[in-house]
């Protein structure tokens, strides 16, 4: 098997990045595994570029930017067969007296799981993200300003075995390496877009299914790498398709027995007012699902990516698309695109559906065409709009707390001044001679 002699201990961050550290394993066995590491609450306090922003609460120059403690979580090791003689374990994050730090991504979410637990439920959850695959590896796209790249396939491959045969060698051991590292990867195809790809997994307690899916971007884009080439998960990165990422979720109850599913295989009462509840909360929670700029994006009719606020079954136009029967049956939820942060998204489903639950919200009839011409409530169009409503969600201040609500807001708006502050290649186009 080979000897592990280095140790990563890594959280995610408010993007679903793995930040953290690497170990000597001696190092590791002998001090951090009892007594954890230290690392700089700036952390959870940046933005995409790791720039230190003003105005949170957590941390800043007036606090000093002091420390936060990362306790590893051993539910978590496990080899990472892409960096030679190397293991992984996820830390969960604390203040130096002990107190779990509210706005982490991890504990937003064991927040919402503890709710289903007070009701004898555990969520079961899987994820499938899109990628768009470049021949040109990341410091050569990074040189080009992202622009003029070769897309790994040049025609739509959606399916094609044929088609995806053209990046096996990438794909093989995506597949492989995340099997070699405890992810359940359950298939490969190709997409729509220029070089897209889809990977998906299997089913697993909500927690782990958001950490496989932290460790398989960062997995995916090492290895990407190493082959040369680079991908991306954004939402949109051309007007072609976008990136998407589909959230399966279903209960099961303490004796493991599905909670969705009534007695003849069709959905149960408990499931009719989740459902109920995503569409009810879906325009104040679209920040968790939604949480940047770029990612509306890939919201626009006609794309595969929906629009408006409906369920259906097996409705790929749908918001709330509710595929399986019997114990397969489960929601997916299409509004996140592949730059989401899982642990977010995740425990924004909970929270909604939960809320559907405890008011008893009525569910309304499946719609059975083409969702985006619905004349119905829409998806926010913007981040902007998608802030100001989690801002003034009363649920959302409930159910995960001021602190949580402040802090995401202003990551949001980070985002949106730093966007208005540029200038874009489009502004070039239109204005240089013409205006």
């Amino acid at each position: 098997m080979g000897e592990i002699d280095t140790v990563v201990l890594a959280f995610p961050d408010l993007q679903g990045r793995l930040q953290g550290k690497r170990f000597h394993a001696g190092f590791f066995l002998e001090d951090v595994l009892s007594a954890g590491t230290e690392v700089c609450d700036y952390l959870l306090a940046t933005d995409v570029e790791m720039s230190t922003v003003g105005g949170y609460a957590l941390a800043s120059w007036d606090r000093g930017y002091g420390d936060l403690v990362l306790t590893p979580d051993l539910a978590t090791l496990r080899r990472m067969p892409w960096e030679p003689g190397t293991a992984l374990a996820l830390a969960d994050v604390a203040h130096p007296g002990g107190d779990p730090v509210a706005v982490a991504p991890r504990q937003v979410l064991r927040r919402q799981l503890e709710r289903l637990a007070a009701r004898g439920w555990r969520a079961q959850a899987a994820t499938g993200l899109d990628f768009l695959l470049f021949r040109e590896p990341y410091e050569e796209a990074q040189r080009r300003s992202y622009r003029g790249l070769m897309p790994a396939n040049l025609y739509d491959v959606d399916y094609s075995i044929l088609g995806s045969a053209r990046v096996e060698p990438v794909l093989r051991r995506i597949r492989n390496e995340m099997a070699g590292a405890g992810l359940v990867l359950e298939s490969t195809k190709g997409g729509r877009n220029l070089g897209q790809h889809e990977v998906t997994f299997h089913y697993d307690d909500a927690l782990a299914a958001a950490d496989s899916h932290a460790i398989y971007k960062t997995g995916a884009k090492e290895i990407a790498a190493q082959e040369g080439m680079s991908l991306t998960f954004m939402a949109k990165f051309d007007e072609r398709e976008g990136n998407s990422c589909h959230v399966h979720l279903s209960l099961v109850d303490d004796e493991d027995w599905p909670v969705f599913a009534a007695a003849d295989g069709g959905p149960s009462p408990t499931f009719e007012a989740f459902i109920a509840g995503q569409l009810a909360s879906l325009g104040e929670l679209t920040l968790l699902l939604a949480p940047n700029v770029n990612s509306y994006k890939r919201l626009t009719p006609g794309s595969f990516a929906p629009t408006s606020i409906a369920w259906g079954f097996d409705n790929r136009t749908c918001a709330v698309r509710v595929v399986g029967r019997g114990r397969s049956l489960r929601m997916e939820h299409r509004v996140p695109g592949g730059d989401v942060n899982p642990y977010l998204a995740l425990a924004a489903v909970v929270a909604a559906g939960l809320r559907g639950v405890d008011e008893g919200l009525p569910l309304s009839p499946p719609e059975p065409g083409n969702a985006s011409r619905l004349a119905t409530a829409r998806i926010p169009g913007s981040l902007a709009e998608a802030a100001d409503r989690f801002e003034a969600s009363t649920l959302a201040h409930e159910v995960f707390g001021d602190a949580v609500v402040e802090h995401y807001v202003h990551a949001a708006r980070v985002e949106l001044a730093a966007y208005g502050a540029a200038v874009t290649d489009w502004e070039r186009v239109r204005g240089f001679e013409r205006l």
